[in-house]
């Protein structure tokens, strides 16, 4: 009995690693796939003068919020597109910001407690 437990494990083992091996590629095809579309979607708002370029929406970020971007996000809300932010202030709070992408103007904000 002890020869077929381990031919079982010995097996079982390759196996599952094969299948993790399967699914980080399958996700990182499909993550590979929506960030391409992603990219093509800004650089089409972008071409066509729809939002303002990030870069110009930090800058004005930066001096009310100073400190560290963590994430940045382009959303789609209806017919209004929106960067949402999340940024570690000087103060060592999470700050949350919506920016209206168009004009820079911020739609609201929230924060760590």
């Amino acid at each position: 009995m002890k020869q077929a437990e381990d031919l079982t494990r010995d097996t079982t083992a390759p196996f599952l690693a094969a299948c993790l091996a399967l699914f980080v590629c399958i996700s990182g095809l499909a993550l590979a796939s929506a960030l391409a579309d992603d990219v093509d979607r800004v650089r089409e708002l972008r071409s066509t003068a729809s939002i303002m370029p990030l870069s110009h929406i930090l800058q004005s970020v930066e001096k009310n919020y100073p400190g560290t971007l963590l994430e940045v996000e382009l959303e789609e809300e209806g017919e209004q597109v929106v960067y949402e932010m999340q940024l570690l202030g000087s103060d060592k709070v999470v700050h949350y910001l919506k920016i209206d992408a168009r004009d820079g103007h911020i739609l609201s904000t929230d924060k760590d407690h």
